[in-house]
């Protein structure tokens, strides 16, 4: 175990429940702390269901195109816990995000509060100590109640797709899901929004008319189209171009034009020279193709593709990824791991027109992971042949011979597939 497991470990155990939404602990911490949420470069807020993180990865590209640096704040991580923090587009280094909890637990006090809500501190406190120019802030759960919501003045508040998950924490009713992510509007901040279903959409409205908040839709305020090769979005009446996105599926020209549409309605880049850094974006864990390592060695020379996506939201965008990509027959063998903390139906629904067979595991070393039962029956009673393993090395070792192989169901197992490949994000 390294020091900084130790310590993340004695911050896990400071507090019973893994989630408890609220606010007064992060302010208590962070006023023990000097307030250093109240000491950063112009801040860019992200709350949603899916796609926060790959907007956040877009903002980056973007941004660093135009000559911005960046600090980063994402959850989960896939591998290790400094991919949470980029300082000035860097991982954070293992020394200073030790120095750094350790600050803050000593800081703490043995009181109580939550993992998230700690390292979100720490993640302030780095920010406010080192230069950049920008801070991208995507949220952990929610919007309203989320760690996060502390920044009483962001240069922007961005809303992904909302849909239903972590229903025992946000309940079910997408408008209401909607009026909790639209909880980080904060008056004199604009809120740029992607495309919402109806009922999401009136939530969000709800949200914005009793703060009088400047929203801008795409739809309505903005859009994109791909067209001849490129990426093409249309904003106050002016059309800019990029390359396609590095990131793979169509929904990522949603996300790179909400980045791009961002950036430009805060005047932070020029878009009209800085958009082509929309091809340099990369985000570990979405529609990945794993091309070396340690698992791919085991499938005779067939590459790999890795996606995290775990509601049917996620799937349905990974249904049109794989199906785009006309491989032979476009049947996929496909392993799949998951938590028990939403259906699993819902998401092998959305991905049953690709699935050839599906390889069942429980996600290693994860309280809440699915058994690999369960999934086997879910699977079977959508009529999708299915077959257990106990690891992710026999899982692939059942399908070795496939040519079309993928794997998904969890930002969790996508983390343990690249741990036991050997291919950490950096």
């Amino acid at each position: 175990m390294t020091s900084i497991d130790k310590v993340l470990d004695e911050l896990a155990a400071l507090h019973p429940k893994l989630i408890d939404l609220g606010l007064e602990r992060t302010f208590e911490i962070l006023s023990v702390l000097g307030d250093p949420h109240l000491k950063l470069p112009p801040v860019i807020h992200i709350a949603g269901t899916n796609g926060k993180g790959s907007t956040a990865a877009l903002l980056r590209a973007i941004a660093n195109e135009a000559g911005l640096k960046c600090h980063v704040y994402s959850s989960p991580h896939l591998c290790r816990f400094n991919e949470r923090i980029r300082l000035a587009d860097n991982l954070i280094s293992d020394e200073a995000l030790s120095d750094l909890l350790i600050e803050i637990r000593d800081k703490n006090a043995g009181k109580p509060i939550t993992f998230f809500e700690i390292t979100t501190a720490a993640a302030f406190l780095a920010f406010s100590r080192v230069p950049a120019d920008l801070v991208i802030l995507e949220t952990g759960l929610g919007g309203l109640l989320d760690s996060t919501n502390v920044i009483p003045n962001p240069a922007a508040t961005v809303i992904t797709p909302v849909a239903r998950d972590h229903e025992h924490f946000l309940g079910s009713d997408i408008a209401e899901i909607g009026r909790q992510k639209a909880g980080i509007f904060k008056e004199n901040s604009p809120a740029i929004i992607s495309h919402q279903t109806d009922e999401a959409r009136r939530g969000i409205t709800d949200i914005a008319g009793q703060k009088a908040i400047d929203t801008f839709w795409m739809g309505d305020d903005f859009n994109y189209m791909a067209e001849d090769g490129q990426l093409v979005l249309s904003i106050d009446g002016e059309e800019y171009k990029s390359p396609m996105p590095a990131l793979r599926g169509a929904h990522q020209y949603g996300n790179a034009a909400l980045a791009a549409a961002t950036l430009h309605i805060t005047g932070l880049v020029n878009i009209k020279t800085a958009m082509k850094g929309i091809a340099n974006a990369s985000w570990p864990g979405r529609v990945q193709q794993l091309t070396s390592g340690t698992l791919v060695d085991i499938t005779n020379g067939n590459s790999i593709w890795l996606d995290g996506a775990h509601n049917a939201h996620g799937a349905q965008a990974l249904l049109e990824a794989m199906s785009a990509m006309n491989k032979g027959d476009n049947q996929w063998s496909i392993v799949v791991g998951a938590l028990n903390t939403r259906p699993i139906a819902d998401f092998l629904l959305q991905i049953k027109p690709i699935a050839k067979q599906i390889i069942a595991i429980t996600i290693p070393e994860q309280d809440a992971a699915l058994d690999a039962i369960e999934i086997k029956q879910a699977s079977e009673n959508l009529g999708i042949e299915c077959k257990t393993a106990p690891t992710i090395k026999e899982a692939l070792s059942l399908i070795s011979q496939e040519p079309n192989l993928l794997i998904c169901g969890s930002l969790y197992l996508a983390g343990h597939v690249l741990r036991e490949n050997g291919t950490y994000p950096s």
